[in-house]
């Protein structure tokens, strides 16, 4: 076993500063949004969580007790990932910072190597395979309460939520049936490693069978709870995709831009460009004001 770093937990609470710090610029460069005190709220239980499961009697319980470090994986890596991702902290960096940085950060967002590592099933693989290494083989016996292990706990959930159920943009992001298909396999690869843990098969911890037991139920019950949440997430953050704008016809494009207009002795692309703002119109009028994002990545949906 590894000492566990006992003086870690400042770093959610410095984590949480910094988080309203940004919200803080975002509003004053943006304007408020009905849903920052929401998301405030939700960041900073998350942080609250992260302090909780480090505290100096969290740590040491999760040091000798197996059930004390189950409680503790479950508040790094579920609980507090969850509650963090619904903060929506990449939207709310977008929000804060200048145009230019802002479009470097979506242009990252971009790259193949997210859009492989933020897809769900990449997602379920480093967050449930992990776990599955870290209990059924000897791993644990290696590097127990190693802090690389907390930081892949916790790294791991922050993708796995954000992969399946964050109100962040995400690129690539499945549909909400494959979504759901994903978190079903995670609920049933948490269920039986928690049966097996129960039972003290093919687990390879080297524990007396009363921690074990409990340790299983912990993360039984505690697991399920959890994903309950995020599937909750998942059905309150979707947002069904909006049909595309459907094509005006050049009669409508003249009723709002003049009726002298000749489409003929326009610029090039002057047409195209004169259909786009009818287009904007036409949706203005037919479906109301919607926010349109400067910044565009793959919405949830």
């Amino acid at each position: 076993m590894h000492d566990h770093p006992i003086g870690a937990w400042p770093i959610p609470l410095l984590a949480a500063a910094a988080y309203l710090l940004l919200l803080t610029r975002a509003r004053g460069r943006t304007g408020a949004r009905p849903a920052d005190r929401g998301r405030a709220v939700s960041f900073v239980l998350g942080c609250l969580l992260l302090v909780v499961a480090l505290l100096p009697a969290v740590a040491s319980a999760a040091h000798h007790d197996l059930r004390g470090h189950m409680l503790q994986h479950l508040l790094i890596g579920m609980y507090a990932p969850i509650a963090l991702v619904l903060g929506a902290p990449v939207t709310v960096l977008l929000r804060a910072l200048p145009a230019a940085a802002a479009r470097r950060v979506t242009g990252a967002l971009r790259t193949p190597f997210v859009r492989v590592a933020a897809h769900p099933v990449t997602a379920l693989v480093l967050s449930t395979g992990g776990m599955a290494a870290l209990y059924l083989t000897p791993l644990y016996s290696l590097i127990g309460a190693h802090p690389v292990v907390h930081v892949h706990f916790l790294l791991s959930g922050l993708l796995f939520a954000w992969a399946v159920a964050g109100p962040d943009p995400a690129p690539a992001r499945p549909g909400v049936r494959a979504r759901l298909v994903v978190l079903g396999v995670a609920i049933a690869a948490h269920a039986v490693v928690s049966q097996l843990m129960y039972g003290g098969y093919l687990v390879h911890l080297d524990a007396p069978i009363a921690q074990l037991r409990g340790a299983g139920e912990i993360m039984y019950y505690g697991g399920d709870l959890a994903e309950l949440l995020l599937a909750l997430a998942l059905v309150t953050t979707w947002r069904p995709a909006r049909p595309r704008s459907r094509s005006v016809s050049w009669g409508y494009v003249r009723s709002k831009f003049g009726r002298g207009i000749d489409r003929d002795r326009l610029r090039p692309g002057g047409a195209r460009a004169l259909r786009g703002d009818a287009e904007r119109e036409y949706r203005l009028e037919t479906e109301g004001p919607h926010p349109v994002p400067s910044l565009r990545v793959d919405r949830p949906g």
